[in-house]
């Protein structure tokens, strides 16, 4: 596999034209060992096509092979018998994939949760109750583990005891952002983390809209949380759509930008997202796990902490605002609150200000 691992890390050639060559030679090694003039004769590569395959070869591609190895990476060519059927599909599929930890199980049901970076508290929490319930039911959650809703998504499959997936735009051998490094361990020992990127490469912006259509692709459906009107995030689910995939849009408030991107999505026809439980009704999903948003009327041990409940929603509020739509006193609210949050119902997101989290 030496001499094909070579032949993937090539730039400046394209994986088709890498996938014509192979199938031309048979085998990596022999495009190797051709001449410069033969590459020539071929007619199928560009001067400066041919000039990157032979500065390749002055490359010290052992040495970073068996450091692969040695790193847990493994490597799969196109050719491979491990190599997602999912990808082998879709118009441009990589040419190979570097993975440490698994890929995601072929006859297993799979559902990517992307959305904004700087996402809100309510974006964010419902990242992670679609992703902890996704993941409770048997789905496998992919996305591509950054900052804000990927992240969140990705915490949320872990969570509920699952299997999580994170598709790179770097290198597997490096974490970014940096501060999912936690989440980088987790997803590496629970899943997998996937890349077409040769390790050590860095995260340049060019890489994040190619590894989309990766997530797109293992996917059987993608959620899009928040996003702008111009996003990434629209594009791994305009990518899901041209390859058949169900795509569903979270609706948030219409003065928010970051739900500006789903909204136009549910205009263009895509699914809403009501809840997780609805969602996975819709995809026939029956899992093995619990399931159920718990109902506030049964959780709640008190008619004041109901009161206080039922003004929470998933936009921050202050104490202050939650006196004058209570009517009880500053003491009352935040005490009431703490015993929300230890609940588990609530969250404090900065100082007094709390959203509901179920």
């Amino acid at each position: 596999m030496m001499y094909e691992y070579w032949l993937a890390s090539v730039y400046g050639v394209s994986a088709a034209k890498k996938r014509l060559l192979r199938e031309r030679f048979m085998t990596a090694e022999k495009l190797y060992n051709i001449e410069e003039k033969a590459l020539h004769a071929l007619g199928i590569l560009r001067e400066k096509e041919i000039r990157a395959l032979l500065d390749a070869r002055k490359k010290e591609f052992r040495k970073e092979y068996e450091r692969m190895a040695e790193q847990g990476i493994s490597f799969i060519p196109y050719f491979a018998a491990e190599y997602p059927r999912r990808l082998k599909d879709i118009p441009s599929p990589p040419y190979a994939l570097y993975v440490k930890g698994r890929l995601p199980k072929e006859k297993g049901r799979c559902v990517a949760v992307v959305g904004a970076r700087r996402c809100t508290p309510y974006g964010e929490e419902m990242a992670l109750q679609y992703g902890k319930a996704l993941s409770r039911a048997g789905v496998q959650v992919i996305s591509g583990m950054a900052r804000g809703i990927d992240g969140a998504g990705q915490r949320g499959a872990l969570n509920g005891g699952g299997r999580t997936y994170g598709v790179l735009g770097c290198g597997v051998d490096i974490c970014y952002p940096r501060e999912n490094f936690g989440l980088y361990m987790d997803t590496m020992k629970e899943g997998g983390l996937i890349s077409e990127q040769v390790p050590g490469t860095k995260p340049l912006p060019g890489y994040f809209p190619a590894r989309n259509r990766i997530i797109s692709a293992l996917s059987d459906a993608v959620l899009v949380i928040e996003a702008r009107e111009r996003s990434g995030s629209l594009i791994t689910a305009d990518m899901a759509l041209e390859q058949g995939k169900d795509v569903y849009a979270l609706p948030g408030p219409v003065t928010s930008p970051l739900s500006t991107g789903c909204h136009r999505l549910i205009q263009q026809g895509a699914g809403i997202l009501i809840s997780p439980e609805d969602l996975l009704d819709e995809m026939n999903i029956h899992g093995k796990g619990d399931l159920q948003i718990i109902n506030k009327n049964e959780k709640m041990l008190e008619t004041t902490e109901n009161l206080v409940y039922s003004c929470l929603g998933f936009i921050p509020k202050g104490v202050d605002c939650l006196v004058k739509e209570t009517g009880l006193s500053a003491r009352e609210v935040l005490e009431k609150l703490i015993t929300l949050e230890l609940q588990g119902v609530a969250k404090e997101i900065s100082k007094n200000y709390y959203i509901r989290i179920l």
